[in-house]
């Protein structure tokens, strides 16, 4: 089965930019070459949702603009649907780019009027363009508010927007570069429900999502993949990232004060006493079940007041496939 987005091998670099004091000293000087991706290898099956986390300048917003056809890879290649992203004039009508840049509209214009003015670019077919139009507005909750001037709207009005100007030309592809930034917590809960209940569940569009929010790339992707470094670093399922680095199960365990010495089928990782309880952090041995563990302290004579699964952390495996990154050896 072809892949909805592939990527191959893509690397990219930028001229850095250069201040006018030095411009004026020295005119003649190459800019210096910024690395923005280093290989990027890149896999998305249709009606999937992937979360592309990484930090600042790790080269998610480039490799957007690249599925999307605004820059060009300097090595490697980019596919949508099996076509070359190169070749923009196949590729352009099956993906639709939302991202938080309030510039790319007419702020003196309506949300009614920039859509019309958009639809017009995306060749949306005349008689079908107010139509098209009005159902998207009302999709997006901005029908009641389609003849304000955009330059009133609050920042999630603004956002709901361009996700009506991505959906104009109905493509099964969307790019979504960190589209609730800015948002308070209601609009961004508001957006993310709009993109599973809608955009998922109804239209079964493939959305390739670029956020710093781990809360949001945990409630809507089916996969993530970490970009560190201009590489993807890990991917898959939320549950197999926030395992990346850890070995067997871990549990939190509360005991008497009185006992002594603590061993078993496990690795005591942390052992303290907090607010007159001592409290232990254990890890699972190889092939030692939850049972064992159970067993393995009765039969000491530990009794246990309280055991709690540790469950696995996106930030901390996040943080973990990050430090791994700075220190490869």
């Amino acid at each position: 089965m072809t892949p909805a987005i592939e990527a191959r091998g893509i690397r990219k670099q930028f001229a850095k930019k250069r201040s006018i004091g030095e411009l004026v000293r020295h005119p003649f000087r190459k800019s210096e070459r910024v690395l923005a991706l280093s290989g990027v290898d890149l896999e998305m099956q249709e009606g999937e949702i992937l979360g592309l986390l990484g930090p600042n300048g790790a080269g998610k917003t480039t490799l957007l603009k690249i599925f999307s056809c605004l820059i060009f890879p300097d090595e490697g290649y980019a596919r949508v649907r099996g076509i070359d992203t190169v070749r923009e004039n196949r590729v352009k009508p099956l993906i639709g780019l939302v991202n938080s840049d309030e510039r790319s509209f007419y702020w003196r214009l309506s949300a009614r009027e920039n859509l019309r003015f958009f639809a017009r670019l995306y060749n949306v077919e005349g008689p079908r363009i107010g139509a098209r139009i009005d159902e998207l507005l009302e999709r997006v909750d901005m029908l009641e508010s389609a003849d304000r001037p955009f330059s009133g709207y609050s920042s999630g009005m603004k956002q709901r927007v361009a996700i009506a100007r991505a959906l104009l030309h109905d493509p099964p592809i969307l790019f979504m570069d960190e589209p609730t930034r800015s948002l308070d917590p209601a609009a961004s809960l508001a957006l993310r429900r709009f993109v599973q209940e809608q955009l998922k569940e109804r239209d079964h569009k493939t959305i390739l999502l670029a956020t710093h929010n781990l809360h949001e790339a945990e409630e809507l992707s089916d996969r993530v993949a970490i970009l560190a470094g201009g590489r993807v670093r890990q991917v898959g399922t939320v549950d197999q990232v926030r395992r990346w680095g850890l070995e067997g199960e871990r549990f939190a365990l509360e005991i008497d004060l009185a006992t002594g010495p603590v061993a078993g089928p496990f690795t005591v990782l942390s052992d303290a006493v907090e607010g007159g309880r001592r409290k232990l952090t254990v890890r699972l041995d190889d092939g030692t079940g939850f049972e064992e563990l159970l067993r393995g302290l009765f039969d000491a004579g530990i009794r246990v007041r309280a055991c709690d699964r540790e469950a696995p952390d996106l930030e901390a495996a996040f943080g973990r496939i990050l430090q791994a990154e700075q220190d490869p050896a």
